[in-house]
C-alpha cells in the first residue's frame, strides 16, 4: 500500500502541474469581445512600443514560444487570432521573452547556448546506453558502471540543467515583464488576478518536464550505485 501511495504521489507531481496549466489556459480562453485586439495584435503593438519592430509575430502549430535564434514571436492560431484573456496573456508572456533578449538577460542566453549542444549530448548518452552493455559483453570488461553513469548524466543530466535554467526564465517573462505590461491598462483591473493565473500557467508548463527528468536522473543514479 505505501508503494502505491508513493507511486500516485510521483504521478501527481509529474502530471499535476501540466494538467493545472492546461485547465487554467482553457478556463480563460473564452472570447472577450470588449478586448480591442487579438493576442497577435497585442504582441505586435508591445514589440513596436519597445523598439522591436524587426521582431515578427507568426502563427505556429508547434506551441507558443519566442525563438531567440531567429528572433521571432510565434503564437498558436487560437492565441494569435483570439480575443481572450489567455490569448493576450500568452502573447504578453512571449513578448516578455523578446524583452529579455533585448535587455541581454543572461539566463535566457545561457539556456539558448545550452540548448544548441544539449541534443547532441543526449544523443551521445542514448548511444552509450546501447553500446556499453554490448561492448562489455563482447570484450568481457566487468567495470562499465562509470560509462553508464556518464551516459545517464548526458541523457538526463543535461535536460535537468536546462530545465533548472528555464524555470526562472519563464517566471521572469511572466511576472517581471508581461504582468506589468498588462497592468498598464491592457486588461481590466478585475482580470488582473486571472491574468496572474494564466501567466503562472505559462511558466508552470515546464515544471512537469523538469520533474520527470529529475526523477529519471535520480532513478539511474540509484540504479548505478547498487
Amino acid at each position: 500500500m505505501p508503494f502505491l501511495l508513493l507511486g500516485l504521489l510521483f504521478l501527481l507531481l509529474i502530471l499535476g502541474p501540466g494538467m493545472w496549466a492546461r485547465w487554467v489556459l482553457r478556463r480563460h480562453a473564452a472570447p472577450r469581445e470588449e478586448y480591442p485586439g487579438t493576442g497577435g495584435e497585442l504582441a505586435r503593438h508591445l514589440l513596436d512600443r519597445h523598439g522591436l519592430e524587426a521582431v515578427p509575430v507568426e502563427i505556429t502549430d508547434s506551441g507558443d514560444h519566442y525563438d531567440p535564434i531567429e528572433k521571432v514571436v510565434r503564437l498558436g492560431e487560437a492565441n494569435y487570432r483570439g480575443k481572450s484573456l489567455t490569448a493576450v496573456a500568452v502573447a504578453a508572456h512571449e513578448v516578455g521573452h523578446a524583452l529579455q533578449h533585448q535587455a541581454g538577460y543572461r539566463p535566457l542566453s545561457l539556456r539558448t547556448d545550452m540548448a544548441r549542444w544539449a541534443h547532441r549530448a543526449q544523443r551521445l548518452g542514448s548511444w552509450l546506453f546501447v553500446a556499453v552493455p554490448l561492448v562489455a559483453l563482447l570484450t568481457r570488461v566487468p567495470h562499465t558502471g562509470g560509462l553508464l553513469l556518464l551516459a545517464g548524466l548526458l541523457s538526463f543530466g543535461v535536460a535537468v540543467l536546462i530545465h533548472l535554467i528555464t524555470l526562472p526564465v519563464e517566471f521572469d517573462a511572466s511576472f517581471r515583464r508581461a504582468l506589468p505590461l498588462l497592468e498598464e491598462g491592457y486588461i481590466d483591473p478585475r482580470d488582473q488576478a486571472s491574468a496572474r493565473h494564466v501567466l503562472a500557467a505559462c511558466a508552470v508548463t515546464y515544471v512537469a518536464a523538469a520533474l520527470a527528468d529529475i526523477l529519471n536522473l535520480g532513478r539511474w543514479l540509484a540504479l548505478l550505485r547498487r
